[in-house]
């Protein structure tokens, strides 16, 4: 089985903590960090081996069609994969014929997906590989990735989305100054969680607020305000009209007191504001997310043992 490793001796930053770390072909892997250290590991990376970062700023052929530019890069890389499959598995079939530069952002970035799914580089790099894409394009690209792995291609992907992380990635992991720690993935609550969890849906709806602390000021949220709430580094980060507030408080702890209000743990990492759910999106067998009803259409993974529970509250066949 083919391997990629990260070692240790290959990083010689300040920036960056010291970790090493295998991936083979059986999976992906995503690395969450801020984009500061993101920058600095792609930078070890390229001068470490003879890696390509794909981060969607290699050259396309303008002047060229769609079709045109997926006929020149399969030449160029030999790629066994028929012309056909490939324009239908990027979902560009309907747009073959348009040129490059009369394209939409989202039919470009999947050009970019296929010319990169037909070098047949491995190991595989992607840097925020669906930052900003559409749902037609991120589904692209989570079967393209559902495709390489069957040829058992070593896949890293870097992000600075905690949700981007969870979506991506068979194994997550959060790279920070104290090291790189796996992210666990959902799998089911235990079974404490859902005792707490009913003992909360007795509490008093008669008067609460959400205290956030910014600066030197404490801010007041009413529960029906709040978007979602996500965990990271232990604390609770309330999101409200796309911007987040840290919380003196863990994902548990809000769970409890935010259930009467219509809040779900969908996910280890997250609790939902039920309310503000607009679509339940079905990425691949096991994948799944909820889409918010805010500014920025936010995506929230959602755990495949809750499909049920959560198509249940929506009295959903």
């Amino acid at each position: 089985m083919t391997q990629f490793t990260i070692h240790e001796k290959m990083i010689d930053s300040e920036l960056l903590p010291s970790f090493s770390l295998t991936i083979d072909g059986a999976y992906t892997a995503t690395v969450y960090s801020d984009m500061d250290m993101q920058e600095e590991l792609t930078k070890v990376l390229q001068n470490n081996g003879d890696f390509s970062i794909f981060d969607l700023q290699e050259g396309l052929y303008q002047r060229l069609t769609i079709e045109g530019n997926i006929v020149f890069f399969h030449k160029w890389f030999q790629c066994k994969t028929p012309l056909a499959e490939i324009l239908v598995l990027f979902a560009l079939q309907s747009s073959a014929k348009k040129p490059l530069h009369t394209c939409t952002e989202s039919e470009i970035r999947r050009v970019y997906y296929a010319k990169y799914f037909m070098s047949g580089m491995q190991p595989m790099i992607f840097r925020e590989p669906i930052h900003g894409a559409d749902v037609r394009t991120m589904d692209t690209f989570i079967y393209m990735l559902q495709k390489l792995k069957e040829k058992q291609v070593p896949l890293l992907i870097l992000v600075s989305n905690l949700e981007h992380a969870l979506l991506l990635g068979d194994i997550a992991y959060k790279l920070q100054k104290s090291g790189l720690q796996q992210i666990e993935l959902d799998e089911g609550e235990a079974s404490e969680e859902d005792e707490s969890n009913s003992a909360g849906t007795s509490m008093t709806t008669s008067f609460f607020k959400i205290p956030a602390k910014v600066d030197d000021k404490m801010i007041l949220f009413d529960p029906l305000e709040v978007d979602y709430i996500e965990s990271q580094d232990g604390k609770a980060m309330i999101v409200v009209n796309d911007a987040s507030y840290a919380l003196d408080a863990t994902l548990g702890d809000m769970e409890k007191k935010l259930a009467v209000y219509g809040f779900y743990r969908c996910h280890r990492s997250y609790i939902v504001n039920l309310q503000k759910v607009r679509e339940i999106i079905t990425w691949s067998k096991n994948t799944y997310s909820l889409r918010i009803d805010n500014q920025s259409q936010s995506t929230i993974p959602l755990s495949r043992t809750k499909i049920q529970e959560i198509q249940d509250k929506f009295s959903l066949k």
